[in-house]
């Protein structure tokens, strides 16, 4: 089946759900108004479908390739990044002091998700380009800019984060490669990575590697990392590449999705050691990695909201076209989106789609004033609001493509189970998107440990606030096709509001129980987020509607909320049961769980 990039849906999400017409108002966004936006997806839309997603199967199938003399891209996808880099798209957020158009996380975010419902393993590859540049420019020296800026916003080099090893995934602390200072400014850096993305291909002509390592006189632990930039080539006086560093890739993983994104094992120093230099400060290199993976994890809950989008609307597709059984009223055999099960799971893959793309936009709003507001306790508060959307669109937005992508094989049946029709390779690529930049769990743990309690609270308290307006909004318009969407949304948000106070008491008394309950949380926060953003988009479709719109629209926007409100959100009291009451159950599963 062809992609076809939902450009409408999107902007009316930008600009009713998330606040683009808003930001724009304020004057944060330097000119850019809706029609321009449009324009710049609507060209994005056409190299998705018309270039993308083509290569996403053949590339599943054939993978990208290893030898000892490098990775190999899948077939095609050389050239797809030819014409990606020549469009401009890869300096769409880049810094313009070195050749970004310094446009807003909002408009890139609905690039990402197009560039990922596409295809997702090619996307990979400039999505981590993206935060390599953020952690250069907000942390690098100004030689280390000027070496390296310029080419990875034009997407001419591309760049990736180097973490995990084979005893250090989540926990850092356990970090290995080691790092020398060699007397000349430069550090020699020795050790091993795993599941590098994109650690090497034939794509651009350099690779430049954002590496953890220790030196010898560090502290334990993670407050003894440091962070370097480690190029494929060396890059002489003139910006001209020079020798090949002491890095290479010695192997990819055989994986269960993503079969065109190279997944690699790096090996530094095996010739005396690889030529880095330092970004930040030494031994601080954690902080400044976060900058980059705090891109990464927004980017990731895209990657959901992609999978989500693709198999949903190939779900749509197949159910209007296979006949089985009849329904009620119909003289034959019916289309199986005629049956209400089908309709039931058609409607879920695309309430859920829709919650969890308004959360990931939102997200990017917030990062945008958060960056473009002038006034300090404005910053402040957008700042503490993009940290607290953080890990809730990573996770939830995950989860949601995973279940959604699980959902669209249900709708295919057998067929859905075997590799032609594609439904497989969704899930598959979905399923590791819980697992990276920060598994799912963790997300969880950070939004309950580090994210409720900013300002003592008021981070989440404001955003609660923001949610029970648009409750009561869709209460006061007191329209039929909206159900019981009022009355299910305030009860998500009863129960969020009491397991938040749970949490903040539990935080102070028993942490443990506050991290039991953290995984359920985050799920209630993101029903009652996204079941909040749905309604906000259909309060502005109604309202349009009233004035004259002829949005044809605006009936299924009101029908994908009320459905959300009356047949997701319903779980919120179930989660807030355990979230408050489920803490001493997980403590005495270790009686279960003996080996």
């Amino acid at each position: 089946m062809t992609y076809a990039a939902p450009v409408k849906e999107i902007l009316f999400t930008m600009s009713h759900a998330a606040g683009f017409d808003a930001a724009v108002a304020d004057g944060l966004y330097d000119g850019l108004d809706a029609g321009t936006a449009a324009s710049m997806l609507e060209e994005a839309a056409k190299l998705a479908g018309g270039v993308l997603a083509p290569l996403n199967s053949p590339g599943d199938r054939a993978g990208a390739k290893w030898s000892a003399a490098g990775v190999t891209a899948a077939p095609g996808f050389g050239a797809a990044y030819k014409q990606w880099r020549d469009g401009g798209w890869a300096s769409v957020t880049g810094p313009e002091s070195h050749g970004g158009m310094g446009l807003p996380h909002l408009l890139n975010a609905a690039c990402i998700e197009m560039w990922n419902s596409a295809n997702m393993g090619f996307s990979l590859c400039p999505l981590l380009t993206a935060g390599a540049v953020e952690a250069i420019a907000a942390h690098g020296s100004p030689a280390l800019k000027d070496t390296y800026l310029a080419k990875m916003v034009s997407g001419e080099w591309t760049g990736t984060m180097n973490l995990t090893e084979p005893q250090a995934g989540s926990d850092l602390s356990a970090l290995r490669s080691k790092a020398e200072r060699a007397g000349d400014g430069a550090y020699r850096i020795k050790g091993s990575k795993i599941f590098i993305t994109y650690g090497d291909h034939d794509m651009t002509e350099n690779i430049v590697h954002l590496v953890l390592a220790r030196l010898p006189d560090a502290p334990p632990g993670t407050r003894g990392i440091s962070l370097f930039v480690v190029p494929k080539f060396l890059v002489n006086a003139d910006g001209s590449l020079g020798a090949r560093n002491d890095a290479h890739c010695s192997s990819i993983e055989h994986k269960l999705g993503i079969h065109a994104s190279p997944t690699c094992t790096m090996v530094y120093g095996d010739k005396g050691g690889a030529t880095g230099w330092l970004v930040g400060e030494e031994n601080k290199g954690l902080a400044c990695m976060f900058t980059m993976m705090n891109n990464a994890r927004l980017a990731v809950g895209l990657q959901g909201v992609a999978i989500a989008e693709t198999a949903t609307q190939q779900a749509v597709a197949f159910a209007h076209e296979r006949k089985q059984g009849k329904a009620a009223g119909d003289s034959g055999m019916s289309a199986i989106a005629r049956h209400a099960d089908v309709r039931r799971m058609l409607m879920t893959m695309r309430a859920l789609t829709q919650a969890a793309r308004g959360i990931c936009y939102l997200n990017a709003a917030a990062i945008d004033r958060a960056q473009r507001e002038t006034d300090p306790e404005k910053r402040r508060q957008a700042s503490e609001r993009a940290g607290l959307l953080t890990p809730i669109a990573k996770a939830f937005a995950t989860d949601i493509g995973n279940e959604v992508a699980s959902l669209g094989v249900q709708v295919h049946g057998g067929m859905g189970f075997v590799e032609e029709t594609g439904a497989a390779q969704h899930l598959r690529d979905a399923r590791i998107l819980p697992i990276y930049e920060g598994t799912n769990g963790i997300q969880a743990i950070d939004l309950v440990t580090r994210k409720l309690p900013l300002s003592g609270g008021e981070a989440v308290r404001r955003e609660m606030a923001l949610m029970r307006e648009t409750v009561e909004q869709v209460r006061a318009a007191n329209v039929d096709t909206f159900g019981a969407t009022a009355r299910r949304l305030s009860e998500a948000l009863d129960a969020l509001e009491s397991a938040t106070a749970y949490m903040f008491d539990a935080l102070g008394k028993a942490p443990d129980d506050a991290q039991a309950g953290a995984a359920p949380y985050l799920r209630l926060f993101g029903l009652a987020r996204g079941g909040t953003a749905l309604a906000d988009a259909a309060l502005a479709a109604h309202r349009l509607a009233a004035g004259g719109d002829s949005d044809p629209a605006h009936p299924a926007r009101i029908a994908v909320t009320r459905f959300f409100a009356e047949n997701i959100a319903v779980a919120a009291p179930g989660l807030e049961a355990s979230v408050t009451e489920g803490a001493a159950s997980v403590h005495a599963a270790a009686t279960a769980l003996a080996g």
